[in-house]
């Protein structure tokens, strides 16, 4: 039986073939194209005949693609030097390549949703399909996209300050894009963020990794059998994957020791307290009030405040949550939803489910909308 080809391996190899071809002199798009190509050579032809050295092999053909796509070209002579000058060694890609790659992909002239693309593309190896089912759109929209990506990105200098914080802000959109078609982006996003962590010393690539491995873990309890939504105080616990607790929580220590405090190691000290409690009883929210009183004071995102006044109605009153809510604008995503659990908790059941009921026409998706109708029924029909 013929071998199967690594894809994981594959799309780990992707930014060192990448920097390698640019090293050699090749413009970041022809050579992404290029790098795409050896991919799809590599799946056809290494399950009959695997290479000796899979990243030596990655980078001839993908040098030989882009030569193709050269000599192809009408602007071949301005590029004649390269095409003459290709080199007898193969250049050894510096961790800084790699590190290079992700912040050219989330420069600051691309939308979010192009970044995005462009990094699963370029840094993660996927393909155009591949991405395309995962965000729902057809094929040809995200090639358009990931196209005009690379054309925005043609001549572009990274002098700008922060670029590892932009690089953060487009993993963290990939991992909330959760799952869908073949490519859990949930994994990817973490494979993605392993990467990251390993070629920066930033506190802030620790703390997103952290809270990735965090929220992970409780993902095997998110969902019933039937896919819809466990809240997490009746979420079963004993799904929770305790090895990627384990890790969230050391690398969110690391991340915390550096004293250098940003909103990923905030948010993950808060996903390691709900995490570290055993029932939901036992939650201290005490100090996830405080956490969120860090990341208020970090980000002062409506948001982050939102989620502050579901820990203050634990932590205080409900009453002192819902007068935190109230000065929040009630168009807010999630907003009737918080305030119907509110409600719920002080014990105003015939507002808890108006509000419900309110919030399944605003929810974001049929999971979300079936949930908010559920809570609004069960206490419509509970005794009088």
């Amino acid at each position: 039986m013929a071998p199967v080809v690594d894809e994981t391996m594959l799309r780990e190899l992707v930014p060192q073939v990448l920097s390698a071809l640019i090293h050699r002199g090749a413009d970041f798009a022809t050579a992404e194209d290029a790098v795409q190509e050896a991919l799809v050579e590599a799946v056809r032809h290494w399950p009959r005949q695997p290479p000796k050295d899979a990243k030596a092999w990655l980078i001839s053909v993908a040098w030989k693609k882009f030569l193709d796509a050269v000599r192809s070209d009408a602007a071949r002579r301005r590029r004649e030097d390269i095409v003459h000058a290709e080199p007898a060694a193969i250049p050894a890609p510096a961790t800084d390549d790699t590190l290079w790659l992700y912040m050219r992909c989330a420069h600051p002239a691309l939308s979010p949703s192009s970044a995005v693309a462009l990094t699963l593309r370029a840094v993660g190896g996927l393909t155009t399909g591949q991405i395309a089912q995962a965000y729902m759109v057809p094929e040809r929209t995200m090639a358009q996209r990931i196209t005009r990506a690379k054309r925005k990105l043609a001549g572009a200098r990274f002098t700008e300050p922060g670029g590892v914080i932009t690089v953060l802000k487009v993993l963290y959109l990939i991992f909330n894009e959760g799952y869908s078609g073949d490519v859990d982006l949930v994994v990817e996003a973490i494979r993605l963020m392993r990467q990251l962590a390993g070629l920066t010393h930033h506190p802030e690539a620790q703390g997103l990794l952290a809270l990735m491995l965090l929220t992970t873990a409780r993902r095997p309890a998110r969902t019933a059998a039937d896919g819809s939504l466990i809240p997490l105080p009746l979420q079963d616990r004993t799904l929770w994957d305790r090895s990627l607790i384990s890790e969230g929580t050391a690398v969110l220590q690391r991340a915390l020791s550096r004293d250098q405090l940003g909103e990923y190691q905030a948010q993950a000290a808060i996903a390691a307290l709900h995490a570290d409690a055993q029932t939901a009883q036992e939650t201290d929210w005490i100090q996830i009030l405080e956490w969120y009183d860090e990341l208020v004071g970090l980000v002062s995102s409506p948001v982050a405040r939102l989620n502050r006044a579901v820990a203050r109605g634990h932590a205080e009153s409900p009453g002192a949550g819902l007068a935190e809510l109230d000065r929040l604008p009630d168009s807010l995503p999630r907003h009737s939803a918080t305030a119907a659990y509110l409600h719920e908790m002080r014990g105003d059941l015939t507002e808890a489910a108006r509000l419900y009921a309110q919030a399944a026409t605003k929810a974001s998706n049929l999971a979300e909308r079936n949930h908010m109708l559920h809570q609004a029924s069960r206490l419509n029909s509970r005794p009088s």
